[in-house]
């Protein structure tokens, strides 16, 4: 028999061997090496919950954030507990535009539409404050409203019609208007200063906005360094997720007659006489 098996090839390892790595390979884990690895799963989730949450802020605070509305002042375009997300990058690649759904911060200036308690301590103050982060509460001082005008724009209410006109050129509200308002019921009639807007709600009867503010500086207009973003669509409930568009009737090109380019035709208005003048001297010169 050895002499066959050497014949043939390698000697065979003894049956003993092949039973022991047989053993071996079929060994189930111990119990301290499970327990092991449950442990180092819940020792990782607290960190995969942190970067999770610093991710989520980097992103709310530079790009997208979520905004609960808690009044009715935007109805029905927005309804009370809908929420909305707000593009902050839009406004570093273009102006705010007329018919723009914007939220911006009253910190210091507009009195809340609605009043909120103050947290009772830290851990509550601390919710509140990841609950607004994340569009779950509403912030107190943020409001979200229409952009009516913008800067160098001539606002006014109302024409023989009943109707706002910017720049002279009535606009239509009837697609987002809330059913059974006026446009206005109090009289306003202003020019935007540069570098701020004039807001109102689209439920104008119950909305505190910049005509509840001409007594401020600027008239009742808000800055534009307030501006937080434009909202650009319902997330929720989910039976109203829609985008938020503007409205036809701010690309009226009767509304670009002056308002945001009033310094372009400012310095046409004094290009034209220094071009007339330079000629004149040319003439005589000759």
């Amino acid at each position: 028999m050895t002499s066959e098996s050497q014949e043939h090839g390698a000697a065979r390892r003894p049956v003993e061997d092949e039973v022991d790595v047989v053993a071996e390979e079929t060994q189930k884990p111990a119990k301290g090496e499970k327990k092991e690895k449950k442990g180092s799963f819940w020792k990782e989730l607290p960190v995969l919950v942190v970067v999770a949450l610093v991710l989520a802020l980097i992103i709310k605070t530079f790009v997208v954030q979520a905004f609960y509305i808690p009044s009715e002042s935007m109805e029905n375009t927005l309804l009370k507990n809908d929420r909305v997300l707000v593009n902050k990058l839009v406004y570093h690649t273009r102006d705010i535009e007329r018919g723009d759904v914007v939220v911006f911060s009253g910190v210091d200036s507009w009195d809340g539409e609605f009043q909120m308690e103050e947290p009772s301590n830290p851990v509550a103050a601390f919710f509140r404050w990841v609950g607004t982060a994340f569009g779950i509460v509403p912030g107190e001082k943020d409001y979200i409203k229409r952009v009516i005008g913008v800067g160098g724009d001539h606002v006014k209410c109302c024409d023989s019609k009943n109707r706002i006109t910017v720049n002279g050129t009535p606009i239509d509200e009837e697609s987002y208007l809330y059913p059974g308002n006026v446009p206005s019921d109090k009289f306003f009639n202003i020019t935007v200063p540069e570098g701020r807007l004039w807001v109102m709600g689209d439920h104008r009867s119950v909305s505190l906005d910049s005509r509840s503010h001409t007594g401020d500086a600027g008239g009742g207009s808000i800055p534009v360094s307030q501006v937080i973003g434009r909202a650009f669509v319902i997330v929720w409930p989910f039976n109203r997720a829609t985008s938020i568009d503007i409205p036809d009737t701010f690309s009226q090109p009767a509304l670009q007659a002056l308002g945001g380019s009033v310094p372009l035709v400012a310095g046409f208005g004094l290009a034209v006489p220094l071009v007339l003048v330079r000629r004149r001297l040319r003439g005589r010169k000759r």
